[in-house]
């Protein structure tokens, strides 16, 4: 497994539920980055958003549910988890066009910013 940290913000609200009698909650975070790239008419300014589905297991996902919101951001360390062949999980989209997303088993979420009220 590879140990990864990532900075992002979260695009939509936690959700708490049950999985073998143990607390797990899911948080979609997005990681957004922003570059200059050369063009034949000069510069032109990129912004990629790399999405990442985050479970959260056990005490750490209750505090989730309870404290984070839409829009928060947060810091998340834990492990990368592939598919079989060691790539981003490929889905479709509902328009039908093809996307792309890291799974992250959290060991650690620390809340950024402030809350709002």
């Amino acid at each position: 497994m590879q140990e990864v940290t990532i900075v992002g913000n979260l695009g939509n609200d936690p959700v708490l539920r049950e999985h073998n009698g143990t607390k797990v909650t899911n948080l979609s975070v997005a990681d957004n980055r922003r570059y200059t790239r050369q063009v034949d008419e000069g510069e032109v300014e990129v912004k990629e958003t790399i999405w990442f589905d985050v479970a959260v297991w056990g005490a750490q996902a209750e505090a989730c549910v309870e404290y984070l919101k839409t829009g928060r951001q947060v810091l998340i360390q834990g492990s990368l988890i592939p598919d079989d062949a060691g790539n981003p999980r490929i889905f479709e989209r509902n328009d039908g066009s093809p996307g792309s997303k890291f799974e992250v088993r959290a060991r650690r979420v620390q809340f950024l910013g402030r809350a709002e009220a």
